[in-house]
């Protein structure tokens, strides 16, 4: 009997010993980034043929995961998605097999704040300060210095920054530097902070957006937060203020847009994400001058890509080791 029960407890050490399978999809060089963190985990490539076979034993998995997958997936623990926004493994992907069981979801939320804020200010001092317009002339090899030059000062100025996590905080006290007067809109409770005169709700929106120069989209796509700039807020907009979204295109309603900046209202809008995306040729959007439009990119620069695999790696050394991962998911909220 003795000998039995010692059999069953070294067999039970033996399984647990075993290193933690870990696939991750299509991304040779990050697999061989994450093997190098720790020899308690097994980390295998999976392309599109071989993704079913590869998850169905495994314990994590890096990269976007289709319902289809979770649901092959016999033993499967941990999710780590490489970029911020997680809505296309939780609401875009046909189904809520990830949403609804027990797989622990991780995200690159807060870590590409420094570029993605970066770019939001880019894009209003490229309208506030009427580069475009020189930018046309040096197409042209024109000097031409406009009287009165049309260009305004930030300070004084009021920004309404809407989704104040770590991308909005990084907008927030980026635009508090330039000596704005800044508003937060974020569904979550939020601490004091000295760049942020106050922060209200998503319900209070219409009551600020008036008072807005700049309005600043940072949010996570949400079903709650699905086209929350609609043509009724882009007509409470102020009279030659500015319209800048970083995050996603589903937030705001093209039409609208387009219609506050066809009849003036606006003195120009920068967008990094758009619904249809990518915006197709002929869009109406791209006729404006006083409008930038960049192809997804904000988040990329020159140090993005190594604090996301920084995520991943210091996840997995906790996944291994059983501590709490950092950057979960509430995936019932979706940030």
């Amino acid at each position: 009997m003795y000998r039995l029960t010692l059999a069953f407890a070294l067999c039970a050490a033996a399984l647990s010993a075993q290193p933690k399978k870990i696939v991750v999809m299509n991304d040779a060089g990050l697999a061989k980034e994450l093997q190098s963190v720790t020899a308690d985990a097994r980390v295998v490539v999976a392309t599109r043929d071989t993704v079913m076979r590869e998850i169905s034993d495994a314990d994590g998995f890096v990269g976007n995961i289709t319902p289809e997958q979770v649901r092959a997936a016999r033993k499967l623990k941990w999710v780590q998605v490489i970029s911020a926004g997680v809505e296309s493994v939780l609401f875009l992907s046909g189904g809520n097999d990830l949403r609804d069981s027990n797989i622990i979801l991780t995200n690159n939320k807060i870590v590409q704040s420094p570029e993605i804020a970066d770019h939001a200010m880019a894009m209003l001092l490229f309208l506030s300060r009427h580069l475009y317009e020189f930018y046309a002339d040096k197409q042209r090899e024109a000097w031409q210095p406009p009287n009165p030059f049309p260009g305004i000062e930030l300070r004084g100025k009021t920004a309404v920054v809407i989704g104040v996590g770590g991308i909005g905080t990084a907008i927030a006290t980026r635009a508090n530097a330039f000596g704005m007067d800044v508003i937060g809109v974020d569904p979550e409770d939020k601490p004091l902070m000295p760049f942020l005169k106050t922060v209200v709700k998503p319900d209070q929106l219409d009551e600020v957006i008036p008072r807005a120069d700049v309005v600043f989209i940072s949010a996570p796509h949400t079903p709650q937060s699905h086209k929350m700039m609609g043509a009724r807020e882009f007509s409470l907009m102020k009279q030659d203020s500015y319209f800048i979204v970083v995050s996603r295109g589903g937030l705001y309603d093209m039409n609208g847009l387009v219609k506050a900046l066809d009849e003036k209202r606006l003195a120009g809008a920068g967008v990094d994400v758009t619904d249809p995306e990518p915006l197709p040729k002929g869009h109406p959007l791209w006729k404006f001058d006083n409008v930038i439009v960049t192809p997804h990119i904000a988040g990329r620069s020159d140090h993005d890509r190594e604090r996301m695999i920084d995520t991943a790696k210091e996840n997995l050394k906790r996944f291994v080791e059983g501590k709490p991962l950092i950057n979960v998911v509430d995936k019932q909220k979706g940030y």
